[in-house]
């Protein structure tokens, strides 16, 4: 079941309950820990906190991936806005939506009646995020959602405008394998009508060096970002993770072109997850893999996009050439062409 509460005439709030949740609650955990090596799905990053703390990594002088997409933005927002006419804007894992801001002022100019989908598993950094927002825009209409990306793509609302333009920024598409991207863009395909619009960010190849040191900043913020993990699954599961007990730990694997980012056990432990029933038996410097964060070849991310029906339209880089952010359009399948 879905809740509903409506704040005022402009917002719309829809939480998604976890017996919507595409895999059983927890049951990823238990798969990731049993198998080797250990890894656990990263949406478990994002807990009020772990939201908190990934806003602080974007503002790191290391972290290059948010300043670089942001920059791409500010110069070609409006472009965006004129390539696709008045859209309703939905965004996947929207955070703070502090880049989706230069997209509605963009819009703004084609139509102040702004209508924006933000989409996130934190809730509490969403409605924070929504009432902010609400504020800024005051013709604004809002309708917040609650719940995972598969949840969102089966049971995105509409307001009412003409076209869509999906949106999914922070090269996040690199933390799924190549399997899970391809299943994802399966539901992107699906949720979009023929005409409608796709905007991706994505991070491009680049040297180690630079790679390594965003992912392992000088002040800790990534470390503590991913070790809250830990915390949150000690708060959601019941479980005894000691984060003392564990160290942050991200490498750059040159022939899969990604960066893995790990928890080290520091001792030989037994973590127990009381409300799942699953115990886990861990050694002396063995490692969680907690994301991977794949770094894109263009022509090669392109062609996959060609293969489900996103063709894109107009792409933007960096002078560096390190991010790139892709407005693609939903082609008409076989099926669907009259």
């Amino acid at each position: 079941m879905r809740t509903f509460q409506q704040e005022n005439s402009r917002l719309r709030w829809i939480t998604l309950s976890s017996s919507e949740v595409s895999v059983d609650e927890g049951e990823d955990v238990i798969r990731g820990l049993k198998q080797m090596p250990k890894t656990l799905p990263c949406r478990y990053f994002y807990d009020d906190r772990g939201s908190e703390l990934f806003e602080q990594i974007c503002d790191l002088p290391e972290y290059y991936p948010t300043r670089t997409e942001q920059a791409i933005l500010e110069t070609y927002a409006l472009e965006i806005a004129h390539l696709t006419g008045a859209c309703e804007l939905v965004e996947l894992g929207s955070g703070s939506s502090r880049k989706t801001r230069l997209l509605l002022e963009a819009y703004s100019q084609l139509n102040p009646h702004l209508q924006y989908c933000p989409i996130d598993v934190s809730a509490g950094i969403l409605k924070t995020t929504a009432l902010d927002l609400l504020r800024q825009y005051p013709k604004l209409s809002l309708c917040g959602l609650a719940g995972t990306y598969e949840q969102a793509l089966a049971q995105l609302p509409r307001f009412g405008l003409a076209r869509r333009l999906l949106i999914f920024l922070g090269s996040t598409l690199g933390n799924l394998d190549e399997q899970a991207c391809d299943n994802f863009l399966t539901h992107i395909q699906q949720a979009l009508q023929p005409g409608e619009f796709f905007l991706l960010g994505v991070d491009l190849h680049k040297p180690a060096e630079i790679l390594e040191a965003a992912y392992n900043d000088a002040q800790g913020v990534t470390a503590a970002f991913n070790l809250n993990m830990l915390n949150h699954l000690n708060h959601r599961f019941q479980s005894n993770f000691d984060l003392d007990q564990f160290a942050h730990a991200a490498i750059y694997n040159q022939i899969e072109h990604q960066i893995e980012m790990h928890v080290r056990s520091l001792k030989n432990q037994t973590i127990e997850l009381q409300s799942l029933d699953c115990t886990v038996a861990l050694q002396a410097q063995e490692t969680i893999r907690t994301e991977i964060s794949r770094k894109f070849h263009l022509p090669t991310l392109i062609s996959v996009l060609e293969n489900h029906a996103l063709q894109p339209l107009q792409v933007w880089t960096d002078p560096q050439s390190w991010f790139a952010l892709m407005l693609c359009q939903r082609q008409c399948m076989d099926s669907e062409c009259p």
